[in-house]
């Protein structure tokens, strides 16, 4: 006997629908890579950081040569959670250089200074406490190449996908706490509440949704929290429109009645007995909105609304460099677009997935 509990049935959905599958893989992956964080990057330093000049917009696959010095300053070592989190600080100051000799207690090094200019000549004493003079020098690679301020730009795409994937989830769980809440209630007790809030559901409808962030955003601030409360609030009425018309179409079947005439209370029938019912349409609909959430705070952080340097995100990675698409490296702002373009995708193929996993009429005709 086949099982076709809604479970299975999501599941085979899903087998199916093999493009969906991929887009699922793809977001695991992200959310890992954003969750490991500074355990991976090539720049573990807070923010990813770490600017050298000197090594300003650099090709992909760039090798130099480093001299590595101590900073006089102290730096305490971090555990590795904290490190996971925010970063480990440098413990040294790293100079690219093209060529370097070592004398009994001084190094003399050319340092690299430019493509098109010659390297300086320079002497730094030998710390006594260092283990072997050989120590001082490595090679870096630069797997994606640097910004205009010298920084990794691997390390700051891989930052960008933690504050893009966090915007996504704070902005849903907001927008998904205001628009059910207000749904359920407009749709359930209908009558001068229905009224009002579809009014209000209404006025904020007509508004595009970027000026309504950005109008908000000049209420709040700048910042990352900021940008969770203003894409929030302007994803919520989609929510509470989708939510009004399932609660609508629901609350005068008969389990419903039922429900009434066993006394319970309003809240636990909209919660238990309805709410369950639309989880399908709500995650759909959430997961369409953590895309538009990406979208929306990239828009944000281009414009310069969004979270502020040296915080890397997508979007001001984009307007640091999108004048270099015309010059001879445009890679700069492309991998960055190109990485909220893959994610968005993503996003929308597990839509796809889930709208055809809860789709009750398509299920029939494939059972």
């Amino acid at each position: 006997m086949t099982d076709l509990s809604p479970s299975n049935r999501t599941w085979k959905i899903f087998k199916r629908n093999k493009i969906a599958v991929a887009g699922l893989v793809f977001i695991i992956i992200t959310i890992l890579v954003a969750i490991l964080g500074y355990l991976i990057m090539p720049d573990s330093t807070p923010q990813a950081n770490n600017m050298t000049i000197q090594l300003s917009i650099k090709k992909p696959g760039s090798q130099f040569m480093m001299l590595r010095l101590r900073k006089s300053e102290p730096i305490d070592t971090v555990n590795i959670f904290t490190k996971m989190l925010y970063g480990q600080p440098s413990f040294y100051r790293d100079i690219p250089i093209t060529d370097y000799r070592f004398t009994k207690d001084s190094v003399y090094v050319d340092e690299y200074i430019g493509a098109e200019d010659k390297p300086e000549k320079r002497v730094y004493k030998i710390p006594p406490t260092l283990r072997g003079p050989s120590a001082m020098i490595i090679h870096k690679t630069f797997w994606l190449g640097t910004d205009i301020y010298g920084r990794d730009l691997l390390s700051r795409l891989i930052l960008g996908t933690r504050v893009s994937l966090s915007v996504g989830l704070m902005s849903v769980i907001i927008s998904m706490l205001l628009g059910v809440t207000i749904g359920a209630v407009a749709g359930y007790f209908g009558g001068w509440a229905d009224a009002a809030l579809s009014w209000l559901m209404n006025i904020l409808w007509a508004l595009p949704a970027l000026l309504l962030v950005i109008a908000i955003s000049f209420a709040l601030g700048k910042g990352l929290w900021q940008i969770f409360i203003a894409v929030g609030l302007s994803m919520w009425v989609e929510v509470a429109r989708l939510v009004r018309g399932q609660v609508l179409s629901l609350k005068h079947v008969e389990y419903i009645e039922a429900a009434r005439s066993l006394g319970f209370n309003n809240s636990r029938i909209i919660s238990r007995h309805i709410l369950p019912n639309i989880i399908g349409p709500i995650l759909v609909l959430a997961s369409s909105n953590f895309a538009s959430a990406i979208l929306l705070e990239a828009g944000l952080s281009f414009l310069g609304f969004g979270a502020q340097p040296p915080m890397p995100t997508w979007g001001s990675m984009i307007k640091e460099h999108y004048g270099y698409i015309v010059m001879d490296s445009p890679y700069l702002a492309i991998l960055p677009g190109l990485a909220i373009m893959l994610l968005v995708y993503a996003f929308n193929l597990v839509t796809v997935g889930l709208r055809d996993a809860f789709d009750i009429k398509s299920q029939s005709t494939h059972f």
